[in-house]
């Protein structure tokens, strides 16, 4: 008899307060590294009701007019009426930012590290992307949200929404999708019935497909509406929701959010490079799943340990897998932002609905392209791996 177990994922809107903070925190960091790729950022955000705090230290030769930038996001992510809890042009925005320590970025200057910390990069063959189910859709579950929002498929419904996903999986291998949360905000005047119908039949099944069976259950908006929401329900921060902006909770995480950050910290671009490397390694057929650790020490430019782990699902030996990545992925921050070109402006877009998984051909830590030379520096002739899922809709 095969083992069942179950692994749950979330995901949350562009719209949720937390997620408002890091896209604003990322638009104010594309907006500096435009003018200046050498920009050094570390900039945070807080909002609640009607009110957006930024503060951080940040050295640059540009110019960021950060309230014209957390308006203008408000405004994209579809915060233009107040009664969603906050308004892109009533909206107070204090800022108090300042300069970078010398402490720090002399250790920078010197080509080290940021921050000292450790990251963590995952890949599974479970779905195309390599990422494991469950994050996969749930994400997918709330950009289906945002987008049947804003072309109208689903009217009076607000920018704030989140999903949580249960799969079931029968000896490691995912066959359904047991349980499905959605919390999506609505205005007063939507009828709670026809909203969980709409989402039901335009949301839930559309992205879940073939993973959803008359035994899925379903629960929208279990507390039975939810009006208030966006920053007057819930106070949102930067860099609260790295288990969403990552694998879901499978995997193990360092506890460095993203957002926010230049790649000279570690938190941002360690963890891009463990993604790169772990994703090469499971393309190359050398394993079916693969945990890679990286660690840091501020000041210091070689990594303090690299580490890999395939969870018995390696086809050859660990440790050759560590000597090819040793070998041809030198992980100093300079090689790192250099190789996958992180002094772009290319962050905001990755600050809602997960920042690995993304065919997006800016986010480069995504890139198979060392997988053969893996394989070949391993020994294998041929790739051996299998992709176990296929996900819905896009």
């Amino acid at each position: 008899m095969a083992k069942v177990t179950y692994v749950t994922s979330e995901s949350v809107t562009e719209g949720h307060p937390d997620k408002i903070c890091d896209q604003i925190s990322d638009a104010i960091l594309d907006s500096l590294l435009a003018q200046d790729p050498y920009s050094r950022v570390a900039v945070e955000c807080l909002t609640t009701t009607g009110t957006v705090v930024v503060a951080g230290e940040v050295t640059t030769r540009g110019f960021a007019d950060v309230q014209t930038i957390a308006r203008r996001k408000l405004r994209e992510i579809g915060y233009t009426d107040p009664r969603f809890g906050i308004d892109c042009e009533d909206a107070g925005v204090l800022v108090a930012i300042h300069g970078q320590s010398p402490d720090i970025s002399q250790g920078v200057d010197k080509e080290g590290a940021g921050d000292q910390g450790m990251m963590y990069g995952f890949a599974t063959t479970e779905t195309p992307e390599l990422m494991p189910l469950p994050i996969m859709l749930a994400h997918k579950l709330t950009r289906r949200l945002a987008e049947v929002r804003k072309t109208g498929v689903i009217n009076h419904i607000g920018p704030d929404g989140k999903s949580q996903v249960s799969v079931e999986y029968h000896d490691g291998v995912p066959k359904r999708v047991s349980t499905v949360v959605i919390a999506a905000q609505h205005t007063d005047d939507k009828d709670e019935d026809t909203l969980k119908q709409e989402i039901l039949e335009k949301v839930i099944k559309p992205v879940c497909g073939k993973y959803f069976d008359s035994s899925t259950k379903v629960h929208i908006n279990a507390t039975g509406k939810f009006v208030i929401g966006g920053p007057e329900g819930d106070t949102g921060v930067t860099g609260r929701k790295i288990i969403v902006d990552t694998y879901g909770g499978v995997g193990r995480h360092g506890g460095g959010a993203f957002s926010g950050k230049d790649a000279t910290k570690v938190d941002r671009s360690g963890a891009y490079a463990a993604r790169w490397v772990a994703k090469n390694i499971v393309a190359a057929g050398l394993a079916d799943k693969c945990e890679v650790q990286l660690s840091y020490c501020i000041g210091v430019a070689e990594p303090t340990s690299v580490n890999v782990d395939c969870f018995g699902t390696n086809k050859v030996e660990e440790d050759k897998i560590v000597a090819a990545v040793k070998k041809h992925f030198k992980l100093t921050p300079r090689w790192i932002i250099e190789t996958l070109q992180l002094r772009r402006p290319i962050y905001q877009k990755a600050a809602a609905y997960g920042h690995f998984g993304r065919n997006d051909p800016d986010f480069t830590w995504e890139r198979t392209d060392m997988a053969e030379l893996l394989r070949k520096e391993c020994g294998m002739t041929e790739k051996k791996a299998t992709v176990a899922a296929v996900v819905g809709e896009d």
